[in-house]
């Protein structure tokens, strides 16, 4: 092996071990891949529905609640 494979060896793995750092330091350095589903749904507004929109639900459950009675 080669002087120059040798550092490139070493410079692989010091670029390994400093995400692996980062993981578990949880720096917040960007990695590629990493999701950030779980910080999105939390901060995600909750949803509503206007009252209308419930009527029309609710007329919609006792049309087929009265066919299924029949």
């Amino acid at each position: 092996m080669s002087t120059s494979e040798i550092l490139s060896l070493i410079d692989a793995e010091i670029a390994n071990l400093q995400q692996a750092r980062a993981l578990i330091a949880d720096t917040g350095t960007k990695l590629p891949g990493r999701p950030k589903a779980v910080a999105v749904q939390k901060n995600k507004p909750k949803r509503t529905m206007s009252a209308e929109g419930r009527a029309r639900i609710a007329a919609a459950q006792r049309k087929r609640w009265a066919a299924k009675k029949k």
